[in-house]
């Protein structure tokens, strides 16, 4: 099977031939390429060809358009803090004050530098790699974006203090969100990774989020022209897996503080799972390590398909070592082929 009809089979909820991998690379392709993270950024050129190096090397099921988190600040004119050894960073807030809100407006895809080089990255992904894997494009929810925007704290009490300016702030981010998915789609995207931390129960109570991030991700998504996998980017979601299977998204990313078992029987035909190796351990694993959380997280997940295996945040760190991420890929090439005969042993 190619990667993208592995993908596709596990989406089906049936099995393929082995559970698919997904190691979503951001910074690592400056390693291969010998470059600091900046330089490596800084051309659409060098991504792609940091992206195709890391898939030749550890035989992952994806290629990863993703740059960083605070580009889609640097799109409304924000600052972008480059760092030597991890994820380039939104500066100070642009909106100062509530009031600044009503002046929003959503950037211009096709006027906007630093997303047009997305744009590039999926136009030469898709031609070097044609219908074989999957490319996959990312965009910040509506409801997360405003702690980029405006600041964490300020932007949890403005949800409940300025109710009408909260909505005005997420009709012109759904804008952009949707324009913006749409256009990675056009580009070539095979799906879009929704990235909604806010919307997780680690950050927002239940009930918060079904008058606030369950809506505004059911509009947004309806208006995407793809597949979606919803991603909570390291926060729990366990609680509310059939709330977001009513959004329309096919894959929820799931946290390492969620039981996989459990998941897997609350999302069974309902959600492929994507996760949920811890990525923080993962930077001090022994390769006998990374080996036991993989067969574990397979032995938990994988049988019968609707299972991908991935790290728990949805960005490798800068500190996860070569031999450690080998290891991952060859436990995964090991104990993930179908059927998973050895999980009924494993489970007595």
């Amino acid at each position: 099977m190619t990667s993208l009809q592995r993908v596709l089979t596990t989406l089906g909820h049936k099995e393929p031939d082995r559970v698919p991998l997904f190691l979503f690379f951001s910074m690592h392709g400056a390693k291969e390429l010998g470059l600091s993270i900046k330089e490596y950024f800084s051309k659409a050129e060098n991504v792609v060809e940091g992206q195709l190096r890391l898939r030749d090397k550890y035989h992952n099921d994806c290629l990863y358009s993703f740059c960083y988190a605070a580009i889609e600040v640097e799109a409304w004119g924000g600052d972008v803090i480059y760092h030597e050894e991890g994820p380039p960073t939104a500066g100070r807030p642009f909106i100062h004050k509530p009031a600044d809100i009503k002046c929003l407006e959503s950037p211009k895809i096709t006027e906007t530098a630093c997303l047009l080089k997305i744009l590039n990255i999926i136009k030469m992904l898709k031609a070097r790699s044609g219908d074989e894997v999957p490319i996959i494009g990312v965009v910040i929810s509506p409801f997360s974006l405003p702690v980029m925007q405006m600041g964490f704290e300020k932007y949890l009490n403005f949800i409940y203090e300025e109710p009408k300016l909260f909505e005005h702030l997420m009709t012109v981010n759904e804008e952009f969100c949707v324009n913006w998915a749409n256009a990675q789609l056009e580009a070539g995207a095979t799906a879009i990774c929704y990235f909604d931390p806010i919307s997780s129960p680690t950050m927002t109570p239940k009930d918060l989020y079904l008058k606030t991030g369950f809506k505004i991700t059911s509009r947004t998504l309806a208006r995407i022209k793809g597949p979606t996998a919803t991603h909570f980017a390291s926060g729990r979601c366990l609680s509310i897996v059939d709330e977001v299977a009513q959004t329309g998204t096919a894959l929820i990313g799931t946290s390492v503080l969620d039981d996989l078992s459990s998941l897997k029987s609350a999302c069974q035909g309902k959600l492929t799972i994507l996760g949920n190796l811890n990525a923080i351990e993962m930077c001090h694993w022994t390769e006998k390590q990374a080996e036991s959380a993989v067969k574990s997280a397979i032995a938990k997940a994988g049988v019968g398909g609707g299972y991908i295996l991935a790290e728990n945040h949805g960005e490798i760190p800068w500190q996860v070592p070569d031999e450690i991420l080998m290891a991952i890929s060859n436990a995964v090439h090991k104990w993930g082929r179908y059927p998973l005969t050895w999980v009924k042993e494993y489970d007595a």
